[in-house]
């Protein structure tokens, strides 16, 4: 497990900090605060990431029948994370967490108390994940990957973790995946990344859409497509505010 150091910002803390989570300590408000003073949308694209991921997966638990999650690079667990949003129209999904920060884990044991597993293991290693996680595999199971692949530098190796992943799980099963872009305020955005991934261990690295497509390659693509996360299957009563467009790109795919 890797060691915790409060002193340097981490990812999944920062993350919890712009979605108004308290799990995080002053290097990572800190860091979070300078990023989004150089991109002031960051804490949109936060927001809209984890919106998009409640629509996701009420979908595939109400509509798609989906009783199994496996939720890789969830970070820290706020209100309304997959497990809840998946038990709400499914009592009796089973989620799986995967991550490995010791804070995120730590903070899973007090707090999920049971109602969802949560393994300590390595993105990099799908066939470890697959062979911990307890899921049956004769069943469909819904593979969430959001602002997590950003993390891998090498798009091939990224491509290669999702394949990975997604290799072992039956047809009928489904990937839900969203990351950072860099077309709609490209510049402001990556200037932040920049400023990120110098001070911060844990490096992201923004790609275009047509990058993100091939991680949808051999799956049934789930209309509207890849698109900005605010844009995706909206709320009836979503607000012109709700629906404006960011640099984070989601999509939920079927495999055949």
């Amino acid at each position: 497990m890797t060691q915790l150091d409060t002193g340097i910002p981490h990812s999944a803390r920062v993350w919890n900090y712009w979605l108004g989570g308290t799990d995080n300590f002053a290097a990572d408000r800190a860091a979070g605060d300078e990023f989004a003073q150089l991109y002031p949308d960051i804490v949109v694209v936060a927001r809209s990431s984890r919106a998009f991921l409640k629509r996701a997966v009420t979908h595939l638990a109400a509509d798609a029948g989906v009783r199994q999650f496996l939720d890789v690079g969830t970070g820290i667990p706020s209100a309304e994370h997959t497990h809840q949003i998946a038990r709400a129209a499914a009592p009796h999904a089973q989620v799986v967490y995967v991550d490995n920060d010791p804070l995120v884990l730590a903070h899973a044991h007090e707090v999920l108390n049971g109602e969802a597993v949560y393994l300590d293991a390595d993105l990099r290693e799908p066939g470890s994940i697959i062979a911990s996680a307890g899921l049956d595999l004769t069943r469909p199971v819904a593979l969430i990957l959001t602002n997590i692949l950003g993390h891998i530098a090498d798009l091939d190796e990224a491509v290669s973790v999702v394949q990975g992943l997604m290799a072992p799980l039956p047809s009928g099963s489904y990937l839900v995946t969203a990351d950072g872009t860099n077309v709609i305020d490209g510049p402001a955005f990556e200037a932040a990344i920049g400023v990120w991934n110098a001070n911060a261990p844990l490096a992201y690295h923004l790609r275009h859409p047509d990058a993100l497509a091939r991680f949808l390659d051999g799956l049934e693509l789930l209309p509207p497509g890849l698109v900005p996360c605010a844009t995706w299957r909206p709320a009836a009563d979503a607000s012109p505010a709700d629906l404006r467009a960011t640099d984070e790109y989601a999509a939920v795919a079927r495999k055949p």
